[in-house]
């Protein structure tokens, strides 16, 4: 018996001893006339049990049933973490059996089971909202996340993701062993393929996406700007700005959604024993689908602002370098060359100025400003990583001047004791080639000799 009843047995009493009156009894306990009647009835009957009521002690008809209990029991004490709302969705959308709980019900198992949650709950911090934008298109939030995604044990591997801004849906996802150049071209493909050209692009100040270096070039200072990266000049193609993010919290949205995907998404690749990246990236499709349907808000503009894609979209995302063909008629670009076939009525391009674009599958293409493209290589065996060469020449360079940030040089063996060399063997000290006996070298100097005497011979 509660404090309520125990006041109400007491004004009850007090009325069947006469001391009190029915309407007296009635506005102390906060009752109707006619209620209090009833309750003194149920006094003389039953008690002082009257005053508590009938459905106390009894449980619920709406209760969980042992059944649905054991369901979340087993998916709370299984070797996945799952947090209370995902379990609960998860529940919803079973397709073998669903069931409808409320995240709080979970919740309250949860807490019966002594079980901590699986995120800790911080304290906001406060931050000044940022509005979104009115249409889909205008604004596209990109990065990447390293983490062990499909396997626990396996290594980690970066997720490139786009969002979009006015409605929070996921445009496109693609793994990557690390977060290159490769995966943002990728990513970048798959939004205009899918969606259309966005508007803006928001990201952070990666040396893939934007120049952080000091260097200028002579043109660069005549332009008065540098050049872009390779990223940066697609997505000058494309007529796409770029906006570059001073702090992760600038581009919060894309950052929840990283913790959003590193809970849930890592949780039903365990759940379905997705272990391998084939799997992983056939699943994702459905996981955006199911995450935009959950999740996504309507924008406040309903026109989109995404802008149909280029025909010559494969043309715009690749790696584009200068050049000048050799007297060969070869295109060079660091680590690869392409052989330029003849050209109208058979003439050389030798000394043209040609433009080698390296696509995002391996080809190479040879443009010249008034012909178009005057060859083509098909691409290279095996596995292809799309890099700026300028990259590769740029790590090359640092490694052979040992500046920082390069890659380690191999550490040479300790020297032995010195020997003098032995033989005239090819690339022994020894091995001097020596002029002929009739080479100027072995005649006397002479004032009245007259010059060039030696015309034949061989050094």
């Amino acid at each position: 018996m509660g404090t309520r009843d125990a006041r109400r047995l007491g004004v009850v009493r007090a009325a069947e001893d006469g001391r009190i009156s029915n309407r007296e009894g009635a506005a102390a306990v906060g009752l109707s006339v006619r209620q209090f009647r009833r309750l003194r009835k149920q006094v003389r009957q039953a008690g002082p049990k009257g005053v508590v009521h009938g459905n106390r002690g009894r449980p619920s008809p709406r209760r969980l049933s042992q059944r649905v209990r054991d369901r979340v029991v087993a998916l709370l004490t299984g070797e996945v973490k799952l947090n209370d709302h995902h379990l609960a969705e998860l529940l919803a959308e079973d397709d073998q059996e669903p069931i409808e709980v409320s995240p709080a019900s979970v919740r309250r198992i949860r807490q019966s089971l002594k079980l901590a949650p699986k995120r800790r709950r911080r304290p906001p911090a406060h931050r000044r909202r940022r509005n979104r934008k009115a249409r889909r298109g205008e604004l596209v939030l990109i990065d990447g996340s390293p983490f062990q995604w499909f396997d626990a044990e396996g290594p980690r591997w970066s997720l490139m993701g786009a969002i979009d801004d006015a409605t929070s849906e996921i445009l496109h996802l693609a793994l990557r062993p690390t977060e290159d150049l490769h995966g943002y071209v990728e990513l970048l493909r798959g939004v205009v393929t899918a969606h259309g050209v966005p508007v803006c692009l928001y990201g952070d100040r990666s040396g893939i996406l934007v120049r952080n270096d000091r260097h200028w070039s002579l043109d660069e200072e005549l332009r008065g700007a540098q050049d872009p990266t390779q990223f940066g000049r697609m997505l000058v193609e494309l007529a796409t700005g770029f906006i570059p993010a001073r702090s992760p919290q600038a581009k919060g949205r894309i950052e929840r959604l990283w913790a959003t995907l590193q809970d849930r998404l890592v949780a039903e690749l365990r759940l379905r024993g997705i272990t391998t990246l084939e799997a992983t990236q056939t699943y994702l499709p459905r996981f955006i689908a199911t995450h935009n349907r959950r999740r996504a808000v309507a924008p406040a503009d309903t026109r989109s602002a995404f802008r149909a894609a280029p025909r010559d979209l494969e043309r715009i995302l690749a790696c584009v370098y200068d050049r000048v063909v050799a007297r060969d008629n070869t295109a060079t670009i660091p680590g690869r060359w392409v052989q330029v076939p003849p050209g109208p009525q058979g003439r050389s391009w030798h000394k043209a100025r040609v433009q080698v674009r390296e696509l995002l599958d391996g080809r190479l293409l040879v443009l010249h400003p008034r012909h178009g493209v005057i060859a083509e290589q098909p691409a290279p065996q095996g596995a292809f990583t799309f890099e700026s060469r300028a990259a590769e020449r740029s790590k090359r360079t640092r490694a052979r001047n040992g500046l920082p940030g390069s890659p380690q040089k191999p550490e040479r063996a300790p020297a032995g004791p010195r020997t003098p060399p032995v033989g005239d063997g090819i690339g022994s000290p020894t091995h001097i080639r020596r002029p002929a006996e009739e080479h100027p070298w072995h005649a006397r100097f002479s004032p009245q000799a007259p010059p060039n005497r030696f015309r034949g011979g061989r050094t």
